[in-house]
């Protein structure tokens, strides 16, 4: 059984539905300074949830083997993101730490930051898109273990509702030996520094 799928949006209804927005919100949309601003946010939508259009699994398909035998962890950190609260719509601004145990080969570090960007361009809660990060490294890859963990604002708390600035909400995902092994899982969160308060 098929589930029923959307009809597609075209962007002269993206650009209404902004216009209805601004009207609800008190504004005219047909003021000199707003008379774009439909067009300016249909174009930062297709960029800002560009992630619905690309297979993230897709960025680890090629991989490296000639790596003279390493073996021992990889950690690529700090890597900056912005994501939108699928709740408020509100952003989530943040960054990523990501490591993985290779079996036979490794993958291209530009590769894991572009994973990152794949699944934070659509909209999320910060739990599942650390979940989804690290389950699509340890699909594609099969390592012997990956870790994940995000550490983000979100803008939902801090603009609007208790409006509490400075907090930042920390998850993680680890799988393999990073969940199984405690010298692994404490390796990892050392080389990323995440309990140093920086």
């Amino acid at each position: 059984m098929n589930e029923p799928t959307t009809p597609p949006v075209d962007q002269q209804q993206a650009e209404e539905a902004v216009r209805t927005l601004l009207r609800w919100a008190g504004e005219d949309p047909l003021r000199e300074g707003l008379l774009d601003t439909p067009k300016r946010v249909a174009k930062a939508y297709r960029d800002w949830f560009s992630g619905y259009a690309v297979d993230p699994a897709e960025y680890l398909g090629r991989t490296f083997e000639e790596v003279a035998g390493y073996d021992e962890m990889i950690v690529l950190r700090d890597i900056p993101f912005e994501s939108f609260c699928e709740h408020h719509m509100a952003p989530i601004i943040g960054r990523a730490h990501v490591g993985y145990l290779p079996t036979d080969k490794v993958v291209g570090i530009s590769k894991l930051a572009r994973v990152v960007d794949a699944y934070a361009r659509r909209f999320q809660v910060q739990e599942k898109l650390t979940a989804q990060i690290a389950h699509c490294i340890d699909m594609v890859l099969k390592p012997r273990g990956v870790g994940v963990v995000i550490d983000a604002t979100h803008q939902c708390m801090t603009t609007r509702g208790v409006h509490k600035r400075g907090v930042s909400m920390i998850t993680s995902q680890m799988l393999g030996s990073f969940r199984d092994d405690a010298r692994t899982r404490s390796e990892f969160l050392r080389f990323i520094d995440i309990d140093s308060g920086r």
